[in-house]
């Protein structure tokens, strides 16, 4: 059967209204834009005749009630279907306190959105005829309390149900936290490994067993298409954070069976009161870069020492968001060999190749 439908992703939006917003002088979001920009976004998704809209999490700045239902509000009015799952920021408590809403309180506001059935933070949903969305809830307080990225094991028990039952239908996961890594060893590196599910090899055997090919992703703040055996993921930079950025991707399936995700990338270009929004958000992103850097130079693998993490740093100004931007091809010739080298394996090269599938591309999903 010939299958084509048109869809987008929005990730990591931070809605924060404006009485609401908390700063901190190193953060790298710029929730000021948060409305604006997902207004900008919005305006011309509308345009495009659109199946659906997806939503990977951190919906809001700090799952503050009155943002949540801002955007609850705001998301009925749309002229597609929209589903969302939570992010860390979304769930960062377990009991409600006087700012944010409990972990079990999210999918109450979002009934419409994906969770019919609000008593569990998962839900599988049908699209259309054919096509099949799973939505995860990869926030998982463990023994300490802590806030981490896992599938605790009931839900990989459901998963393998939903899956087990979805018979033809193509499957569309969508998770918060990353499945497939989009840096260096990210998994094992003491920065990194806080963007990844701590169980990512468990759900990604389990995608691979039923064939499911395609995730979705936020948190990490990057634009970055990674693959593993067959099985993308595809995370979305943040709305708030450099380049601002959204996708609009169409699927395409032929009689013959073949299929293709064609991945057109685009950004917040501007908004009122910051009419030079890439510009002035990238300027942004720099100007708090250093703590950052040191951390990275001085940390696992390469820990150099901080008197030479400190020199370094400032020429790494916008080495993070070369990043974020997707598709980078990162040098440093004026560094020592093995940094040199290890600074070019977060770019988009592979075996000396460049792989710019970050932004545009088109995936040919079986052979």
């Amino acid at each position: 059967m010939a299958l084509n439908f048109r869809f987008a992703v929005v990730s990591d939006l931070h809605i924060a209204l404006p009485h609401t917003i908390w700063d901190h002088p190193s953060r790298f979001h710029l929730v000021e834009v948060s409305i604006p920009a997902f207004e900008s976004a919005i305006e011309h998704l509308t345009q495009l005749n659109l199946d659906f809209l997806l939503l990977p999490g951190d919906l809001t700045q700090h799952s503050e009630p009155e943002n949540h239902l801002w955007l609850q509000e705001r998301l009925a009015q749309l002229p597609f279907p929209t589903y969302v799952i939570p992010g860390n920021h979304d769930v960062p408590v377990l009991t409600a306190n006087e700012q944010s809403v409990g972990f079990a309180d999210f999918p109450y506001y979002y009934r419409k959105f994906g969770y019919e059935n609000p008593q569990q933070l998962y839900y599988t949903h049908q699209l259309l005829p054919g096509v099949r969305l799973i939505g995860l809830n990869s926030n998982f307080f463990n023994a300490q309390g802590e806030l981490i990225g896992r599938l605790d094991s009931a839900q990989l028990r459901w998963l393998e149900e939903v899956l087990a039952a979805a018979d033809e239908d193509l499957v569309l996961v969508m998770v918060h936290h990353n499945v497939v890594e989009h840096l260096p060893e990210q998994s094992r590196h003491p920065i990194g490994k806080r963007y990844i599910l701590e169980n990512s090899g468990e759900l990604l055997q389990i995608l691979r067993r039923y064939g499911v090919n395609l995730v979705f992703t936020g948190h990490l703040h990057i634009q970055d298409i990674a693959c593993s055996e067959g099985v993308y993921d595809i995370t979305t930079g943040s709305l708030v954070s450099y380049p601002h950025p959204y996708r609009v991707l169409e699927f395409q399936q032929d009689n013959s069976g073949k299929q293709w995700l064609q991945i057109l990338s685009h950004r917040v270009e501007t908004v009122p009161d910051f009419p030079n929004l890439q510009d002035l958000s990238r300027q942004w992103m720099g100007d708090r870069s250093f703590p950052f850097l040191v951390k990275l130079l001085t940390q696992y693998p390469l820990n150099l020492p901080l008197a030479e993490a400190e020199q370094l740093a400032p020429s790494l100004r916008d080495f993070w968001a070369n990043i974020a931007d997707g598709d980078g091809l990162l040098d440093y010739p004026q560094f020592p060999p093995t940094l040199r080298n290890h600074i070019q394996t977060y770019g988009a090269i592979a075996n000396n190749i460049p792989t710019l599938i970050d932004n545009h591309t088109c995936l040919l999903l079986n052979q």
